[in-house]
């Protein structure tokens, strides 16, 4: 299990002040309103829906919040949301996946595709970068639960590929299709994760430079402050001392 420090940091730099709160709740709400109309609006009988409070929850989401959320799933005016994956090239040719939930598919094409272009960038077709990503799961959970020996134990126990463990807590890779019984088996171990969610590993990463690097984070960070777009994954590598200048 060969930890990769640099996995934080392609995924973009986790909580950027988590752009604006409010923002940020939007998004979390509209997971868990396409989540409860997946199935039943109850989380003891949609796991779906009970991932989607979990990580709501992780970042100090109001309760009242998500009882809205879940409510307007239900609703009468209950806007249907599509999944949608748009995949392209920033700056410098490093590859970028946009995953998005949205009620106006065309609005958000354009909106995506102008993004690429300012950036230097273009958006390809489906399939065109994803071949270079591993879709998997990632469970994270804060430092307290235990040190890295006892979680890395809990996770090949557990069925996962992978741990990182830094400053921000404890991240298990597991395959896209074992999540569930992963995250089952972690909490019996260390109890409830902090968050549990699919996301797109890079195979291999792109070494770049601070010019790149600052140009990358800058198309990343427009594409998530669009109301649409719910996660954004990228195979730039970037130096800590690059990263924290950039972050500064």
């Amino acid at each position: 299990m060969a930890g990769h420090s640099q996995f934080k940091n392609i995924m973009h730099r986790k909580g950027r002040q988590d752009a604006i709160r409010s923002k940020m709740f939007s998004k979390l709400a509209r997971e868990i309103t396409v989540a409860a109309k997946t199935g039943l609006p109850d989380p003891d009988a949609n796991s779906a829906l009970r991932l989607a409070i979990q990580n709501a929850k992780a970042q100090s989401m109001p309760k009242d919040n998500i009882d809205r959320a879940i409510k307007k799933a239900s609703g009468a005016d209950a806007e249907n949301y599509d999944a949608v994956r748009y995949e392209g090239y920033g700056p410098g040719g490093v590859a970028v996946i946009v995953e998005a939930l949205t009620d106006n598919r065309n609005r958000t094409a354009s909106s995506v595709r102008s993004t690429f272009t300012k950036a230097g960038g273009a958006l390809g077709e489906t399939g065109s970068v994803s071949f270079s990503f591993d879709h998997v799961g990632e469970i994270t959970y804060k430092l307290s639960v235990g040190d890295a020996d006892a979680v890395m134990e809990a996770a090949i126990e557990a069925g996962a590929d992978d741990v990182v463990t830094d400053e921000d807590g404890h991240s298990i890779i597991c395959a896209f299709e074992s999540l569930g019984e992963v995250t089952k088996a972690l909490e019996a171990s260390l109890g409830e994760a902090e968050t549990v969610k699919t996301v797109w590993k890079p195979q291999n990463t792109v070494p770049v430079d601070e010019e790149k690097a600052q140009s990358l984070m800058k198309l990343i960070d427009t594409l998530e402050d669009d109301d649409d777009v719910q996660n954004v994954y990228s195979n730039f590598e970037v130096s800590d001392e690059v990263m924290a200048k950039l972050s500064a």
